[in-house]
């Protein structure tokens, strides 16, 4: 499976969070020194995002 992320540059200070918008989900991963990135990814990349995290984390 081929896994394609779009990635915006830094947006504004703000807590981790993960929300539906349109057809994917838009993850916002805080950064040290501040700012945001975000992730927009497809069902199908959430999907295999979580089983890779469960993987790792249990």
């Amino acid at each position: 499976m081929s896994v394609r992320a779009w990635i915006w540059p830094r947006t504004g200070d703000g807590p981790f969070e993960v929300t539906q918008e349109g057809r994917g989900a838009v993850i916002r991963v805080p950064i040290e020194g501040g700012g945001r990135v975000v992730i927009e990814l497809t069902p199908d990349e959430a999907g295999f995002l979580a089983a890779e995290l469960t993987n790792v984390v249990g």
